[in-house]
């Protein structure tokens, strides 16, 4: 059995459907809340590292100071250890800074189902195999990575974002997308403090509500393409 260590940063941002599908191809999944003060293990100890959401930014390690050492985790489990990675919104955009390449904040926020295409280089990747095309992954985000680290290629993109999945060394992946999403994310999101006015803010009265009901009747194909996403990325690493 697989053993993989999952970096969270709050309780609603978690492995979701992966749990439900690892179970099923024999991996076991260590999860840690890092924004609840949990400690991570030595990283050497697992067979893999998945480094999920939040709503937080790389940026801000001030008010969250464990960043810090997060990213250090991740230089070290991927650059010196080679330890196969996948990482998730917030985690996309911690594997970028921590080896190198940059993040920012942008106007052009992707909130909702969106369309999600391989770039020249993602057409026939394997991370991407069997995939719909586009394929309609739901999105809450308003950083993006803006400089991918020097030794990535970029395997997907969006109208509004350039750099939707990337590969960085032989075994490590991360997407901007959310392909956790399971019946509980959506509810479970809304209860992070400031999040639903947050939302209210971008998308208007009733945008929540919208925002809710796309997701759900998106979620069986969603679902289904996350586990062909997953049996991808377990063929690749291991």
């Amino acid at each position: 059995m697989k053993q993989i260590l999952v970096l969270e940063h709050m309780p609603s941002q978690n492995p979701g459907i992966f749990r439900e599908l690892a179970a099923a191809r024999g991996v076991a999944f260590t999860e840690v809340d890092l924004h609840a003060g949990e400690t991570s293990p030595d990283p050497a100890g697992f067979d893999g590292l998945w480094v999920m959401g939040g709503s937080m930014n790389v940026w801000d390690e001030a008010e969250y100071p464990w960043l810090r050492a997060e990213k250090e985790l991740i230089r070290e489990a991927v650059v010196e250890r080679g330890l196969p990675f996948f990482g998730i919104c917030l985690g996309h955009q911690l594997l970028a800074d921590a080896l190198g390449g940059a993040v920012r904040a942008t106007e052009d926020f992707e909130i909702g189902v969106h369309d999600v295409t391989p770039t020249a280089a993602g057409v026939e990747h394997a991370l991407l195999a069997r995939l719909p095309r586009p394929t309609r992954w739901v999105n809450v985000h308003r950083a993006e990575v803006s400089r991918a680290p020097a030794e990535a290629t970029i395997l997907a993109q969006s109208e509004l974002c350039a750099n939707h999945a990337m590969q960085v060394g032989d075994a490590a992946y991360s997407v901007q997308f959310h392909p956790e999403v399971c019946e509980h994310t959506v509810a479970a999101w809304l209860q992070i403090p400031g999040i639903p006015e947050a939302l209210v803010s971008l998308l208007g009265p009733g945008g929540v509500e919208d925002f809710s009901r796309e997701v759900e009747a998106q979620r069986m194909q969603h679902n289904r393409a996350a586990a062909r996403l997953f049996d991808n990325w377990l063929d690749l690493v291991y």
